[in-house]
């Protein structure tokens, strides 16, 4: 079974599969297998690295991995989709490669959060972040952890709801070393608590404008004073704490903040005196030192900080981007804030600048310490201090030494001087901090300890230390942490078991790294505390003899594997921490666990004239009060002071029963870096952090239990396909855990391996990443084999179409090419003969013309040359002839004179030859035959002499005749050349000329351009003619079928009149119908009131809120007086006009007491009959009561002036018939109303308002305007919901038609007013009247304002339900709409809660498809708002738009993400970088390179333009001013809507007084 499961886990590692391997510089870095052998019981794996190309080779053996469980091969690497998880504990293999690469690709992304279980991990970013403006706090608030991105403000929220959910204490530990950020991370924690609203809780103070309580920003001013008495800067830290902080804040029963608590640990006293290099001490004091005025500069005697010994031993005073006097008001106004006086302030600065003055005390001499007398710091400090000069100088210089019996009196060398100096300055600075903290908590606390019902305590405590040197403080803080890590190993293991216990699966002790025994080591009754306490304790002890005690001490086996001696030291010890084992110096242990001031130095402080140092002093010693021993016998006389370490020990017990009493949260801050620079990242120095602050530790103890955790339906749709259908298939139905049971049973074979819980699946580690080989070997099979039958068809297919296709392709191309040939052949043999007989032609005529061209040519080159040859011939001639004589001459001359002196020479030589030729014949006569042959060599000779000459003669003169023939051809190609460039040169001016006039070929140009444009338009009116008579047809064919369909209705009803028995039980039955419909439709077409409308605007809205109607400055008059005296003084309107009018006839005094009051109600009562929603608009002088106008109107003035004077008829019939039972337009694209129907209302009223200011009935009208404005808000107001939308949109569109008529009207009356004035016409109540219509103006306006506000408030709200399904979810673009038929294991899972789409299949739709649809949808809106002239709408869609874009964009390269910033240039980088990181890929898509996502995570600047959030739009937020706007200008229209019609035609046409009546209220 054994070698099954190693043979298991080796099998997972394929060709392909990713692992880690550990490295010097990267810490881990990735490899991809390429090899797995096994050989027996071997095992060689082969590994290529993804980053190096280097090889790696994992080599072992099967029962080696048996017993190391497989934590000896190589960690496996998750996928890419699962390294940007936002959870560490959701990653498939769950190791620390893996943990540490997440936690680098999101700080990459420059995401600085990331859960691991229930610890929160927080890297340092070093650089401005938006992740803690208010929006985001809000956006946090009652939002569960999880919804959101990791946050430490969902952290604190997760506090809150747990706080009030339990009714339980809770505790967020904030822990990691210095430079991590936990100061920061903490403050920002306490500002969540003052600044969220929480707007579930009941009972819980609403925050007004995003105020804070006075306790509230009492508790965010203890920030900038525990940062300034508290922090320093360090090598790692600007900002470092310098102590443990627990601060407790209260909440009562209704979650109220009514207070806070502090606590302090272990300030470091140390740096008060000594800061090292580069390092400072306390902010507090260079922020005295640059920001005291220069009065208490002078008194407290304050320079720079390079003045000050305690302050310039670094060399470093300032802390770059910080302004200390800047900061020393924030400190000011944060300690005015928790209730300090300026006074109590100023006397801490005064004991700051003392303390300062003590370190510039001079202490000198060689043997014995020597102080002068006259030392300025010393007369400071102790004027300062308010104590004796010499008192403090002698017991600085001296000691005393108390026995039983006297008192010894000692001098001090400078050394043990300079250390009493400095414990005075730190015992004085421990004890103020001390008492700050003390006020802080009186300030902060709730005066009713009983209202506190719960708290919630932050701890900003220090992380694990461990530096080149350790000491003292290191000792305390890694104790300290020690506990903690004690706490939380439990914690997480508590939260593992429960777990387990509430699944009730079978579980075993999971056993985790308990470090009990170190904590033993140091806190026991013997540990290290308690021998540092009794070395301390003894006169002679010393550092050297502490470690002997602890050498000897745990020198046994007990404490070997925590407790080691260093080699090379003997001065030091070593302690096996839970994180790293640290080497301490025992250097100092003793005076810094003492810490002790001389009893003299005491006695002096506490007698001080300084009242402030005395109270100071006394509530430390009554914080710290000294732990007095039982009488007993060996008690010793003098009682015993508290060491810090006890008192160390003492707090940190009691902290972690505080914490132990609390349901804790954790965030552990990492320092990514140690240089500090902003978005670095060092790998080794992250991970040393990570297993110091426990994370890995929780991972271990996770990974020793059941790692892996998946729901029973996650995992069947994850791994069904490894069994057989039958077992899924969803026409069975079958059961999802049954299901699960067969997968594991069928692919599992170690029942150990996994444990089924109630809702929940759990693995060991290694099972998940065997069942997704498993998985993914099944997937290859079955793609393999369905490649291979597709492939088997498609090729088969593609063979059978290809061979049919090329079967009839063959065909086809034989056929056509044969006739191709046919015809090819044919065109060869027609033109061969065609050319046979053209190239005669052209043969002969070229011939013929080159013919008389070479004759032509040949008769002038012979003359030519005959002419030349003749020159040449005479010139020859005569120069042979002078040549002749004058060579004669010289040949005669130079013959004489040589012939004479060969004569001469002659008849010398002769005479000697003759002489020899004598002896020489007479020798030769001897010899005759030699002579004979030397004759014939001679002549022989001269014959070929002759020869050659001849042969030369010839060749010469045929090479003469050549030459001449050349140059003779030569001459004729050059004039050929020439002829032919003259005429090509003529050939191409005659082309360069225009053929054709260039006005003649602009006109042709113009004209057919016109000719084109026309031929267009006619063709596009042709078309939309057609179009036309198409749809007039349809409708002319709809019209004939109505009629027809009407006028068989009419024959019906004939038939039934016809066959009708009693004529007047019809007519009964008939009007009892009529009166039934009457109360159906006034009972269907009563609106909705609201059960209560105090909250809406009224008309006319004041600063303080709303106001009622403004009311009429007319007093209301008696019915019966104003029927009895209406004007009956009046004969002039307010324009001066002459009223005539006759005697007022009622036409309603006769009237039955049956019937009703006025036709107003027959009409209304006819109305309620009709059922056409849209009706059609007529002409005013309708054919119903032509006749009538046509008899009475001779009376229409005087009916109008009586209709007017009847001010409760006319009103009525206003309000009810006009405003409240209005049938209103209903707005439609296909049949959009007109102006008109839509303007009715407004131009009625203004026509009966006209008619009153003509006829002098002011008072009348104005409450006439006040009543309709009354009732026109009502109307509105009735409306609740979206059926409010259409009434406040149709009224306030009438409202402002009305207030443009009544403008009009002024402007009418005001220029009647002046004319009437030029002919003598004095006005009457023209003042009256203007303050009218300005009141009147004014109230309307008003009234616009009340409706348009409920109009927007209902439409924001519609708006708001319909924005994001209309633009975001629908899916209105044709061709790409998706269905739900997606995920086949949807159907088996149909009747469980899961939803039809998971998140990751959600945002791969939204990847691919959604973009497209959201931007065709946007692009709608755009064309809507250009249509209807809303240009700044198109600008409010720009982010949306640009983010559709984002998300179609490719991510694969740096280049795309510089095209992405060019694009969406609207976006912030922040926001950029958010899409970015939130963007899930699907499983068929390349994962985002990290170094596409460090490439978009730098350009992130962290200013104050770079924002992650728009601003919000509140739905309720009604503060936007309403802008009135101009007054149109319109002409008033006499316009009579159909229904009015059907009204009039109700009315009893005998009653012609009736009808006249209701005739001219509607058209005057």
């Amino acid at each position: 079974m054994a070698s099954l499961s190693a043979a298991q886990s080796v099998g997972v590692y394929t060709k392909g599969t990713k692992a880690w391997f550990a490295d010097e510089k990267e810490a881990w870095i990735s490899a991809t297998c390429t090899s797995n052998q096994t050989t027996g019981d071997k095992i060689r794996l082969c590994f290529e690295g993804d980053n190096d190309q280097k090889e790696y080779v994992f080599e072992a053996t099967l029962k080696e991995i048996e017993a190391t469980g497989g934590s000896k091969l190589p960690p496996l690497r998750n996928p890419p989709r699962m390294e940007y998880t936002d959870d560490l504990t959701n990653l498939s293999y769950l190791n620390e490669p893996a943990v540490l690469n997440t936690i680098r690709t999101r700080y990459i992304q420059h995401l600085i959060y990331t859960y691991s279980g229930i610890v929160l991990i927080a890297m340092n970013p070093f650089d401005r972040v938006a992740l803690y403006d208010p929006d985001i706090v809000q956006q946090y608030s009652g939002k569960r952890r999880g919804e959101l991105e990791p946050h430490l403000f969902a952290i604190a929220e997760d506090a809150y709801r747990c706080m009030i959910r339990e009714q339980t204490n809770q505790t967020i530990v904030v822990s990691g070393e210095s430079g991590a950020g936990k100061t920061v991370s903490a403050k920002y924690i306490m500002r969540y608590f003052a600044t969220a609203d929480d707007q579930e809780a009941v009972g819980k103070k609403k925050k007004l404008d995003g105020g804070m309580t006075e306790v509230e920003e009492q508790i965010l001013a203890t920030n900038p004073i525990m940062e300034a008495f508290g922090n320093a800067k360090t090598t790692r830290n600007d900002n470092s704490s310098r102590f443990g902080k627990y601060m407790e804040i209260q909440f009562d029963d209704s979650a109220n903040i009514i207070g806070a608590k502090i606590r302090t640990y272990l300030l470091e006293r140390s740096r008060l005196i000594f800061q090292p290099e580069t390092e400072r001490n306390y902010h507090i004091f260079y922020q005295l030192c640059a920001g005291a005025p220069s009065s208490e500069k002078k008194e407290l005697d304050l320079g720079t900080f390079n003045d000050y010994h305690y302050l310039n031993q670094s060399g470093t005073g300032t802390v770059p981007g910080v302004d200390d006097a800047a900061e020393f008001e924030v400190t000011q106004r944060a300690l005015s804030t928790v209730g300090l006086s300026v006074q109590l302030q100023w006397q801490i600065f005064r004991l700051l600048a003392a303390l300062l003055h003590i370190g510039n005390i001079q202490i000198t001499g060689r043997g014995d310490a020597m102080l002068s007398e006259n030392d300025p710091a010393l007369l400071t400090t102790t004027r300062l201090l308010g104590i004796s000069t010499t008192e403090f100088r002698k017991w600085v210089v001296r000691k005393q030494i108390i026995t039983r019996s006297e008192k010894i009196v000692t001098n001090l060398n400078p050394t043990q001087a300079n250390v009493v100096k400095d414990s005075v300055a730190k015992y004085v600075y421990a004890n103020l901090f001390e008492w700050l903290v003390s006020v802080t908590n009186e300030s902060l606390s709730c005066p009713d300890v009983s209202l506190v019902a719960n708290f919630i305590g932050v701890l900003d405590i220090y992380g694990f230390e461990h530096f080149q040197k350790n000491s003292f403080e290191q000792f305390c803080i890694n104790y300290a942490n020690e506990k903690l890590q004690q706490q939380f190993n439990q914690h997480v293991f508590k939260l593992e078991q429960e777990e387990y216990i509430r699944e009730k699966i079978n579980w075993k002790f999971i056993d985790f790294s308990d470090n009990q025994k170190c904590i033993e080591l140091i806190e026991a009754k013997l540990g290290i505390l308690s021998l540092l306490d009794e070395e301390s304790r003894l006169p002679s002890g010393t550092d050297q003899g502490f470690v002997q005690k602890l050498y000897s001490n745990f020198d046994n086996p007990s404490f070997k594997n925590h407790f080691k001696k260093p080699r090379f030291s003997n001065s030091a010890f070593t302690i096996a921490h839970y994180a790293h084992d640290v080497q301490y110096e025992s250097e100092n242990f003793l005076d810094k666990n003492k810490d002790s001031v001389p009893d003299e130095h005491l006695s002096l402080l506490q007698g001080s004239n300084f009242d402030f140092l005395t109270d100071v002093l006394d509530k430390a010693s009554s914080n710290n009060p000294v732990i007095t021993p039982e009488n007993n016998k060996r008690m010793s006389m003098v009682v015993k002071k508290p060491t810090l370490g006890s008192i160390f020990k003492l707090s940190l017990i009691n902290l972690m029963d505080t914490i132990g009493q609390t349901n804790v949260h954790y965030i552990r801050c990492i320092k990514p870096n140690e240089a500090k620079i902003s978005w670095g990242f060092e790998p080794n120095m992250v991970l040393s952090q990570l297993r110091a602050c426990g994370v890995l530790e929780t991972i271990r103890i996770s990974c020793a239990g059941y790692p892996s955790r998946w729901t029973f339906e996650e995992f069947g749709d994850r791994y069904y396909a490894l069994v057989s259908s039958k077992y899924w298939d969803p026409k069975l139905k079958p059961d999802v855990r049954e299901l699960c049971t067969v997968i594991l049973n069928m692919s599992i074979k170690e029942e150990d391996k996994y444990q089924i819980g109630t809702t929940k699946l759990f693995f060991r580690a290694g099972q998940l990443a065997y069942l997704e080989k498993l998985r993914s070997d099944k997937y290859s099979a079955c793609a393999t084999l369905l490649q291979k039958n597709m492939r088997r068809f498609i090729y088969h297919t593609r063979y059978v179409r290809m061979k049919d296709v090329t079967l009839r392709l063959q065909c086809i191309a034989r056929c056509k090419v044969a006739s191709i040939q046919m015809q090819q052949l044919r065109e060869e043999r027609a033109a061969i003969t065609v050319q046979k007989n053209w190239r005669r032609y052209a043969a002969r005529k070229e011939y013929m013309a080159k013919k008389q061209s070479i004759l032509k040519l040949q008769t002038a080159a012979r003359g030519y040359l005959a002419r030349i040859e003749f020159s040449s011939a005479r010139e020859n001639n005569a120069a042979i002839q002078i040549q002749r004589v004058i060579r004669g001459w010289m040949a005669r001359k130079y013959y004489t004179m040589q012939r004479e002196r060969i004569i001469y020479m002659q008849s010398c030589v002769r005479r000697r030859v003759a002489r020899k030729a004598l002896l020489s014949l007479r020798h030769e006569a001897r010899s005759v035959n030699h002579l004979q042959e030397v004759s014939y060599k001679l002549e022989s000779k001269v014959v070929e002499l002759t020869h050659g000459m001849t042969a030369l003669r010839d060749e010469k003169k045929s090479m003469a005749e050549r030459s001449v023939q050349q140059e003779s051809q030569l001459r004729v190609l050059k004039e050929k050349y020439d002829k032919l460039e003259r005429k090509h040169k003529v050939l191409e001016t005659r082309l360069l000329e225009p053929t054709v006039p260039k006005e003649q070929w602009d006109t042709l140009q113009s004209e057919k351009d016109t000719l084109s444009s026309e031929h267009r338009s006619i063709l596009d009116k042709v078309k939309s003619q057609q179009r036309e008579i198409s749809s007039i047809t349809d409708q002319l064919n709809a019209q004939k079928e109505d009629n027809s369909k009407l006028q068989r209705s009419l024959e019906e009803a004939k038939e039934q009149a016809l066959g009708a028995v009693d004529e007047s039980e019809v007519a009964e039955l008939r009007n009892q119908l009529a009166s039934l419909k009457a109360q159906l439709a006034q009972v269907m077409n009563t609106p909705r009131k609201q059960q209560s409308i105090a909250n809406i605007r009224s008309l006319s809205p004041t600063r303080g809120g709303m106001r009622n109607m403004s009311p009429s400055p007319v007093k209301a008059l008696d019915a019966k007086n104003r029927k009895g005296s209406v004007s009956e003084t009046r004969s002039q309107s307010p324009a001066g006009v002459p009223i005539h009018r006759k005697a007022r006839r009622n036409s309603a005094a006769d009237a039955i007491d049956h019937r009703p009051k006025t036709s107003i109600d027959n009409i209304r009562k006819a109305e309620l009959l009709t059922k056409n929603p849209r009706p059609t608009s007529v002409g005013p002088s309708s054919g119903i009561i032509g006749g009538i106008v046509g008899d009475a109107e001779e009376d229409l003035s005087e009916e109008i002036g009586n209709l007017l004077r009847d001010e409760d008829s006319l009103q009525e019939e206003i309000m009810e018939g006009l405003i409240k039972a209005l049938k209103m337009p209903l707005p439609s694209l296909q049949n959009p109303p007109s102006q008109k129907e839509i303007f009715f209302p407004a131009h009625t009223i203004s026509l009966c308002v006209t008619q009153m200011w003509q006829l002098g009935y002011v008072g009348e009208s104005e409450r006439l305007l006040f009543n309709v404005m009354d009732t026109i808000q009502k109307q509105c107001l009735s409306f609740t919901g979206e059926e409010s939308v259409v009434p406040c949109a149709f009224w306030l569109t009438n409202v402002h038609e009305l207030v443009s008529l009544i403008c009009l009207t002024e402007i009418d009356m005001e220029r009647e007013m002046l004319t009437n004035s030029t002919h003598g016409r004095r006005p009457v109540g023209w003042h009256e009247f203007e303050k009218l219509v300005t009141t009147v103006k004014f109230e309307m306006q008003c009234l616009e304002d009340n409706i348009f506000h409920t109009w927007m408030k209902e439409m924001k709200k519609r708006l708001s339900k319909m924005v994001v399904p209309a633009v975001v979810e629908s899916q209105s673009l044709p061709g790409f709409i998706t269905s739900d038929s997606g995920r086949f294991f949807n159907k088996l899972l149909a009747g469980s809660s899961k939803p039809t789409y998971t998140m990751d299949d959600l945002f791969n739709f939204l990847n691919k498809i959604w973009p497209m649809q959201i931007q065709y949808n946007l692009t709608r809106i755009e064309e809507w708002c250009k249509s209807h002239d809303i240009p700044e709408g198109t600008l409010q869609l720009e982010h949306l738009m640009q983010c559709t874009k984002l998300l179609q964009f490719k991510k694969a390269t740096l280049e795309d993400i510089e095209n992405i910033y060019d694009v969406c240039w609207v976006l912030s980088p922040t926001q950029i970088q958010k899409l970015i990181s939130q963007y899930h890929v699907a499983d068929y898509e390349t994962p985002i390179k990290a170094d596409i996502l460090k490439a978009v995570a730098s350009h992130v600047s962290g200013d104050k333009s770079d924002v992650l959030l728009l601003e919000p739009v509140m739905i309720d937020d009604m503060t936007n001013p309403f802008e009135i706007p101009i007054v149109r200008q319109i002409v008033p229209q006499n316009y009579m809507p159909s229904w009015v019609s059907r009204r009039l035609s109700s009315v009893d046409p005998k009653d012609k007084e009736e009808c006249l009546m209701v005739y001219c209220f509607y058209c005057f």
